[in-house]
């Protein structure tokens, strides 16, 4: 088969490497100028490696990427650091990137403490069915089982981060996924997640794909034999398609799709992201790598001090921090300029470090996206779309349909083999 893919994100070049092994004729089409997605970087001037624009890292629990690094033979450039994560609680930092650290955090009573870290044991270890789950919210479950302390000190901080208004909305099979694989030990490449994109992007093209970089998608047109993808080189023709974009863009591409399903797919909500990203003179932390932030003492949600996971020699010493939120994609950080966005998040460094100041900045920059955090309700299960459209021969495979996972490159993997076997299927069966 002749096969169109839009978008070579993770998942795009996962089913591109897919098709091409089975032998068909895959064609990627990605407006950008390189292949990764969300996890595509941006390099300053002397930097030996590039940066993710939004903050990466894998857990030695993600198995599908895991498995695609070795397959690809790229096992060499991964590596793990146990790197410290945190929450900010009356005034200071307290680490939580372990058991002992948990029972130590003063936000919660010593039995609050021993009951939390059992909840959590049970949902990592012992729970393996989701599905009763998502009855529920994660709000209620969490305050029934580990208690009303542990689900304000911990995990409202953490879905209000995640999810903002619609924190007790979210049901608890996301956040069951979210503890089942998560590891305390993160995982990175040499040369970062750009280096992993352009790795498999390589090996796509030597298995016989065609990937177009700076190469936008018009529209998606069926025709009595099979779909045309008018790009910007031109009209081409193939028997199926791959679209691997958002529920907006795909309701852009292909406005014939029924009326009915365009309607189930503009009822996944999602949550956008903002990260504002400074190059520093100094340190700003004693050495954390994350820190959750309450949302209403700060203005973003996490402080990720990257350097603190990476040598910033990598980075000609830099010291970099990211400032990331997710908001609702019409807040008013999809509107304000980067100085604007400056002017409401530096005196937040200033909590965090009282000695910060904005000299220390030596470059910044700010990154957007509208599309970036599905937002999961009680029953969710039922409004995900299957991966093959009503329309034949065009499937759509997005980080709405990863769920109950979260989103991330892990789960980005398994849907492009996922989409990939469904192709290849029915192409079989028909």
């Amino acid at each position: 088969m002749k096969i169109g893919i839009i978008g070579a994100g993770i998942a795009g070049l996962t089913a591109a490497y897919d098709l091409s092994l089975a032998g068909h004729q895959v064609t990627v089409y990605e407006a950008a100028t390189q292949a990764g997605g969300l996890a595509s970087g941006f390099r300053d001037r002397d930097w030996d490696w590039p940066l993710e624009r939004f903050y990466h890292h894998i857990f030695q629990t993600d198995r599908a990427i895991l498995d695609l690094i070795d397959t690809i033979g790229y096992r060499h450039a991964l590596f793990f650091r146990g790197p410290v994560t945190a929450q900010w609680w009356r005034g200071r930092v307290y680490p939580l990137d372990g058991v002992t650290p948990v029972l130590r955090f003063p936000a919660l009573p010593f039995i609050d403490r021993v009951r939390f870290g059992l909840v959590i044991a049970y949902l990592k270890y012992a729970l393996r069915d989701w599905r009763t789950l998502e009855h529920t919210t994660a709000a209620d479950w969490t305050r029934h089982w580990a208690g009303e302390e542990a689900y304000r000190a911990i995990l409202l901080p953490l879905l209000e981060g995640k999810f903002g208004p619609h924190a007790e909305e979210v049901n608890m099979a996301w956040l069951w996924a979210r503890f089942k694989s998560r590891s305390f030990k993160l995982g990175y490449f040499v040369g970062g997640f750009q280096s992993f994109a352009d790795a498999l992007q390589t090996t796509v093209a030597q298995l016989g794909a065609d990937v177009r970089l700076s190469m936008p998608v018009y529209q998606l047109t069926p025709d009595t034999s099979g779909w045309k993808v008018q790009s910007a080189d031109g009209a081409h023709a193939y028997d199926r398609i791959i679209a691997t974009v958002s529920p907006q863009i795909l309701n852009q591409l292909v406005p014939q799709l029924p009326f009915g399903y365009l309607n189930q797919i503009r009822r996944l909500r999602s949550m956008g992201a903002v990260v504002l990203t400074l190059a520093l003179k100094q340190r700003l932390t004693d050495g954390f790598y994350w820190i959750n932030l309450p949302k209403d003492q700060f203005p973003f949600l996490a402080l990720v001090e990257h350097t603190n996971f990476i040598e910033r020699e990598r980075y000609n010493g830099d010291h970099l921090v990211y400032c990331g939120d997710y908001l609702d994609p019409d807040h008013e950080y999809f509107r304000l300029s980067q100085g604007e966005l400056m002017q409401l998040f530096l005196p937040a460094l200033q909590m965090v470090n009282p000695r910060f100041d904005a000299t220390w900045i030596r470059a910044s920059w700010l990154h957007r996206e509208i599309y970036a955090q599905p937002i999961a309700p009680t029953d969710h299960a039922r409004n995900i779309p299957p991966l093959a459209t009503p329309l034949t021969g065009l499937y759509w495979a997005s980080m709405s349909q990863v769920y109950p996972w979260d989103r991330g490159t892990n789960f980005a993997v398994e849907l492009g083999h996922r989409v990939a076997t469904e192709v290849i299927q029915t192409r079989h069966s028909s």
